[in-house]
């Protein structure tokens, strides 16, 4: 693999070098202050854009060049165009890829920007640091919104926090407007809608501590998910899910394995198997930087 520069943009932008597989020197945040860091709701599209191009202007040497840019974000993204994303809507329709290549070609970098989902991307550098480029590699993330990544790319929105596991019409938690979602369930952000009296983590620290009210969320939570990677399950065929992002400590995989036991009866589709990963931000820039390099070069 060349040498790329892969960019996420979630609850804040992350950018770095990638050679090999691997971060090439550290790995940037913007904004550097983590209490500024669910900021980026409020900003316009095209400030993010500019600080995307600020983020990869500082990472090409001067003189320098790179194989391939590649920048993730959450949302139905298609030929570089966001066509939706609940969890940052000022970007719903924007053309990032063409937004952003205008920006560095106006900074005199000169190179194509391909655009992915940010759990695409997670689920790319999953199959490029483990070395299984050649394997199916399924991902939910787990954080303000609920993401579902998937490679190699297949054509399809594929947007897994969005299915839905209920079908209580008062599950209306979901950024996106629709009722009964595993978004609406899990999400942080549909949490804190929920429970107006206390945070996420204090909901996961009362049902420990015995709480009827958040044990029975809790017991949603995980079924919600149980659910939904049932539901990819009777669709895709079984085989290895990951499970990781920000707030992956709030997940029992015991309890999650219970319930998906439930749901899957079907002898062929019982060989799944589940795994918990420590949230890492450098493998959404590794996996963008791939994705953008194996874009470029199919269209050679």
């Amino acid at each position: 693999m060349a040498r790329c520069i892969g960019v996420v943009m979630t609850e804040a932008i992350r950018a770095g070098n990638v050679d090999d597989h691997k971060i090439t020197g550290s790995l940037r945040r913007f904004p550097e202050n983590m209490d500024e860091s669910n900021g980026l709701i409020e900003v316009p599209t095209d400030a993010l854009c500019e600080s995307i191009c600020d983020e990869i202007q500082a990472l090409v040497p001067e003189g320098g060049q790179v194989e391939a840019i590649g920048v993730a974000m959450p949302g139905i993204i298609r030929n570089g165009v966001v066509e939706d994303s609940p969890n940052l809507p000022q970007l719903k329709g924007a053309r990032v890829a063409d937004s952003v290549q205008a920006g560095l070609k106006a900074r005199g970098i000169e190179n194509r920007v391909s655009v992915f989902n940010d759990a695409d991307a997670v689920a790319a550098g999953l199959a490029a640091t483990r070395g299984q480029l050649d394997r199916l590699i399924r991902v939910w993330t787990i954080g303000n919104g609920i993401g579902f990544g998937r490679y190699p790319y297949a054509e399809g929105p594929w947007e897994g926090g969005h299915t839905v596991v209920t079908l209580d019409p008062k599950e209306n938690y979901c950024g996106c407007g629709g009722r009964g979602h595993l978004e609406g369930i899990m999400g942080h952000r549909a949490m804190r809608l929920r429970f107006l009296d206390m945070e996420p983590d204090e909901v996961f620290a009362s049902a420990k501590k015995g709480d009827k009210r958040c044990v029975e969320f809790v017991e949603r939570y995980h079924r919600g998910l149980a659910a939904a990677t049932a539901t990819l399950i009777h669709i895709e065929g079984p085989g290895k899910f990951f499970f990781t992002g920000r707030d992956i400590q709030r997940l029992d995989i015991t309890l999650l394995k219970q319930y998906l036991y439930e749901m899957v009866k079907m002898s062929p589709l019982q060989n799944y198997t589940l795994e918990i990963l420590p949230e890492d931000p450098s493998l959404a820039v590794i996996g963008a930087a791939v994705a953008a390099e194996q874009a470029q070069g199919s269209s050679r």
